[in-house]
C-alpha cells in the first residue's frame, strides 16, 4: 500500500516537471507591468500575446498573458501609436498626431506599410478590422480612414476618406474615438468622446445616425470592444467601463451595467481574452517621466 502511494506521489511530480512549469503558476496575473516610461494607449490581443502602442516613442510591446513578462517587438518611428488591432499575423496601428497609420509584421517587427493619411491637424485616434478593410478614426476631422483589403489580406496602396456626415457634429476636443462593428456587420460603431454621444455609421457613405442609449452618455469614451451584441465602451477618466446591451442593427442600446476597478488609473482601450478584460492604464493625470510606471490590469467580464 505504502509502495502504491508512493509511486502515485512520484507520478504527479512527473507530470508537473515534464509540463515544465509550476502547477500554480498556470493561473494568469490579472496585473501586470509595462516598460518604465513607455504611456500606453491602445492594446489588441492575439493568442497568448497582448500587444500595446506607446504614445511617447511608437513602440510596440509584447507581453506573454500567461506570464506577464514581455518586451518591445518593433521600434517606434518616435511619433504615437495609438489604437490598435490585429488579424493573427499583423497589427495595423493608428498613429495619433502623426496623421498616419502603420502595418507591422509581427513575427519580425518590421513595418510593412506606412500610410500618411492625414497633413495639417490630425488626431489617428483607433482602428477596427471588418475582414475586408481596416477603418481609422479621426479625432480632429470628420472623416474615416479606410484600408481596402486585397486578396489574402493584401494592403492596398493608398487609403481612401470617408468624410462623417448626418448626425454626428464636430466640436471642441477629442471626436470620433473608439470604432467596432455592429452587430450584424452592416455598419460601424464610433464613438465621441467630448459629447459622450454613440453614433452608428454606414461605412459606404458615411452617414452617421446617433444610437438610442435612452438618454445615457459615454463621456469620455475611448476604446470600444463588441462581444456578440455587448459592448464595452472605456470611459477613460471616469475609470469606468459601460457594458451596453445592442440591438442586432446596432441602432440602439441599454446600459446594463458599469464596470470599475481600484486599480484603474484612466483605461483607455480594452481587449478581451477567455472571460477577461484587459486595459492598458495611460495615467494621463500623471506627469510622463522616463522613469512613471505602467501596467496592465484585467477585470471579469
Amino acid at each position: 500500500m505504502r509502495s502504491a502511494i508512493l509511486k502515485t506521489a512520484l507520478s504527479a511530480v512527473v507530470v508537473v516537471l515534464v509540463a515544465g512549469i509550476p502547477a500554480q503558476a498556470t493561473t494568469k496575473p490579472d496585473t501586470f507591468p509595462l516598460p518604465n516610461g513607455f504611456q500606453p494607449e491602445g492594446i489588441a490581443i492575439g493568442g497568448p500575446y497582448a500587444y500595446f502602442g506607446s504614445r511617447a516613442t511608437g513602440d510596440i510591446y509584447r507581453a506573454d498573458l500567461r506570464t506577464g513578462k514581455g518586451a518591445v517587438i518593433s521600434k517606434g518611428p518616435g511619433t504615437q501609436s495609438l489604437g490598435l488591432k490585429t488579424d493573427g499575423r499583423r497589427l495595423f496601428v493608428a498613429g495619433g498626431n502623426a496623421g498616419n497609420a502603420r502595418v507591422v509584421d509581427l513575427r519580425t517587427g518590421a513595418v510593412l506599410k506606412s500610410y500618411q493619411l492625414a497633413t495639417g491637424t490630425s488626431f489617428v485616434n483607433d482602428v477596427i478590422l471588418t475582414g475586408r478593410a481596416a477603418y481609422f478614426t479621426d479625432s480632429a476631422n470628420p472623416v474615416l480612414y479606410k484600408l481596402e483589403l486585397g486578396r489574402g489580406g493584401a494592403l492596398p496602396d493608398e487609403a481612401v476618406k470617408i468624410p462623417l456626415s448626418g448626425a454626428i457634429q464636430y466640436t471642441t476636443g477629442n471626436n470620433a474615438n473608439g470604432i467596432a462593428p455592429s452587430p450584424d456587420r452592416r455598419s460601424l460603431l464610433i464613438v465621441q468622446s467630448n459629447t459622450g454621444k454613440l453614433f452608428e455609421v454606414d461605412p459606404s457613405s458615411g452617414v452617421t445616425t446617433e444610437v438610442d442609449l435612452g438618454g445615457e452618455l459615454l463621456t469620455n469614451g475611448d476604446g470600444l470592444l463588441l462581444s456578440g451584441r455587448t459592448l464595452y465602451a472605456v470611459q477613460n477618466r471616469l475609470n469606468t467601463i459601460a457594458v451596453i446591451g445592442l440591438a442586432r442593427d446596432g441602432s440602439s442600446g441599454t446600459v446594463v451595467r458599469r464596470l470599475t476597478d481600484p486599480r484603474f488609473d484612466v483605461p483607455t482601450t480594452v481587449a478581451a481574452s477567455g472571460h477577461r478584460l484587459y486595459l492598458p492604464n495611460a495615467r494621463f493625470t500623471t506627469p510622463p517621466t522616463p522613469d512613471t510606471t505602467y501596467d496592465v490590469v484585467s477585470v471579469k467580464r
